[in-house]
């Protein structure tokens, strides 16, 4: 596309024109250029350029449809414009941005920023996962939770107890050396779940490195186990977890800093988000990064109900 946007500026200028938002949607929608009917499939299609819709030549329910159909945007009242802004902010602000901090630059309620914000992180997953992680892997757990500082004073007499991870939710991360990183709520860091873990996502024979936790004892039987302890030491040679203590650093910075508060219901997907940037963070730029989002938007509905928990759940950052 000529006239693509190549920096946040250009892309709210350039997004300000609905045409231009339906035309680089289609572009990326439908790459052969040949505008599909969401509900059935066909290719006869008329667009109606005063409605800025598509209409079916087959006669069925639905047979007028938006760019919008079909996508993670569907049923949503807010503007073009206004959504591939806030993708571009999402997919591209290393620490993320707060629905508040949406809320104020697209001009729609906090509520509703919070919700698109969701929406995106959907089409930020990593579709990718049937394919296993090989040659030198790292893998690590950490936990995601509140600060004790932070905390008021009833607060931290009631739930700290000292073992610093107690009302935390633990995560594991799994590195490809040179290529991508994968995240996983975990229940727990017993072994049986952390490698099973392992022997879903890492083919065998490959090399594995982590630190000495005892829960990986027994993986060098399907793989080149190396163990780092970092009670001596952090590096010996090419066994090291610092590739997973980068990540960590960066989902930290992100959570602590910029969302504050971050519910164990909704953890994976800001671990999506995270990890969205980092696997994209080196051969692509930000239009690159705000492209393949926008090729992933197809099929991926979420609906307020299914994001709340049916209500159960407060919408906070």
């Amino acid at each position: 596309m000529i006239n693509e946007p190549k920096s946040l500026q250009e892309a709210i200028v350039y997004f300000s024109n609905p045409d231009n938002c339906i035309a680089h949607l289609v572009a990326q929608r439908w790459p052969d250029g040949v505008v599909k009917c969401p509900t059935c499939g066909n290719e006869k299609v008329n667009y109606r350029a005063h409605r800025r819709t598509w209409t079916c030549s087959s006669h069925h329910a639905k047979r007028e449809f938006s760019i919008k159909v079909g996508t993670m945007m569907e049923d949503s009242p807010i503007g073009l414009d206004k959504w591939l802004t806030a993708i571009w902010l999402l997919t591209n602000c290393k620490n993320g941005i707060s629905s508040y901090e949406i809320a104020r630059d697209v001009n729609v309620s906090q509520k509703a920023a919070w919700f698109m914000l969701h929406r995106i992180r959907l089409a930020m997953q990593d579709d990718s996962f049937g394919s296993k992680l090989g040659g030198e892997v790292e893998a690590d757990e950490t936990f995601i939770g509140g600060k004790a500082r932070n905390m008021h004073l009833s607060v931290k007499a009631r739930r700290i107890t000292g073992t610093g991870t107690k009302d935390k939710t633990a995560v594991m991360g799994i590195l490809e050396r040179g290529g991508n990183v994968r995240t996983i709520v975990v229940s727990n860091r017993k072994k049986a779940v952390l490698q099973a873990e392992v022997k879903k996502h890492v083919e065998a024979g490959a090399a594995l490195y982590t630190d000495a936790l005892l829960s990986y004892e027994g993986l060098a039987t399907d793989y080149a186990h190396k163990v780092v302890d970092h009670a001596v030491e952090y590096v010996n040679g090419r066994i090291h977890t610092n590739g997973l203590e980068n990540f960590w650093s960066l989902l930290k910075r992100g959570i602590n800093g910029t969302y504050v508060s971050v519910e164990p219901f909704h953890l994976f997907r800001y671990l999506d988000e995270q990890t969205f940037r980092y696997n994209n963070r080196e051969d692509m730029n930000d239009a690159g990064r705000f492209n393949r989002v926008i090729s992933q938007i197809v099929g991926k509905r979420l609906t307020f109900a299914e994001l709340t928990g049916k209500g159960l759940e407060t919408a906070t950052c």
